[in-house]
């Protein structure tokens, strides 16, 4: 499924945070969304995942405009951003139902089982969520934003409370979920990371992609010496390597 967005803009009071901003990601790609600080990653992961609407700008999904049709969208995205959406006075399993029952989805105890297993939660199913680490509940959140088999996926520092052995699993899930054909956008600060899990990288700079770069082209000190050269000073949108 592809993403598409076009000429993104939005604002917060008087400061833009998105300017025009072009973005493609195709099916079978996993980009990484690298930026400074306040650059507008979270925003844009919020835009996409329909929780925030553009103030201009059109966003698709394989064709179809997201706006005018969110809820037949939503059915395709699955999301892990800042906040994990869970809730912690459910247990893991409860979480999940919730968001089975969400979806409309049938074959929910199955469902649950397998994502609970996917994830390494399996054993503490049935425990409050208000008793996991953070690490853990980061690991339910990913467990939800797959219940529904989604296409896209869209994830904002997905790493973070993560041990080495649970964030090797995510890449292998990530890797599992672009080889079946969908299409995943992370943001994340872990530039070493990105040589595990992405097949392209797109810098976010004053509001705009400044440089998109094929990661198997690059040394990660190559694409070090590439971040500092774009977030230095203003460059084009839409460049690229």
């Amino acid at each position: 499924m592809r993403i598409e967005a076009r000429h993104l803009v939005k604002n917060f009071g008087s400061r833009r945070v998105l300017r025009g901003l072009d973005l493609v990601v195709n099916p079978g790609e996993i980009v990484a969304l690298i930026g400074m600080n306040g650059a507008g990653k979270t925003t844009l992961m919020r835009i996409l995942s329909t929780l925030s609407n553009p103030d201009a700008g059109r966003l698709l999904l394989n064709g179809i405009p997201v706006r005018e049709n969110a809820v037949e969208v939503r059915r395709q995205i699955g999301a892990v951003l800042h906040a994990p959406m869970l809730y912690s006075n459910l247990t893991a399993a409860e979480n999940l139902r919730f968001y089975c029952k969400l979806f409309d989805l049938k074959d929910a105890d199955e469902r649950i089982r397998a994502s609970l297993e996917t994830v390494n939660l399996a054993a503490r199913g049935s425990d409050l969520v208000r008793t996991y680490s953070r690490g853990m509940q980061q690991r339910l959140a990913i467990a939800r934003a797959l219940i529904h088999q989604p296409r896209v996926l869209f994830m904002d520092e997905p790493y973070t409370g993560l041990d080495q052995a649970s964030a090797e699993r995510l890449d292998e899930l990530i890797h599992k979920f672009a080889q079946n054909g969908g299409a995943v956008l992370l943001a994340t600060h872990d530039l070493e990371r990105i040589f595990q899990a992405a097949t392209r990288v797109d810098i976010l700079h004053q509001g705009r992609i400044a440089l998109s770069t094929p990661v198997n082209e690059e040394t990660l000190d190559q694409l070090t010496e590439k971040y500092r050269h774009a977030t230095s000073a203003t460059v084009p949108a839409g460049a690229r390597a």
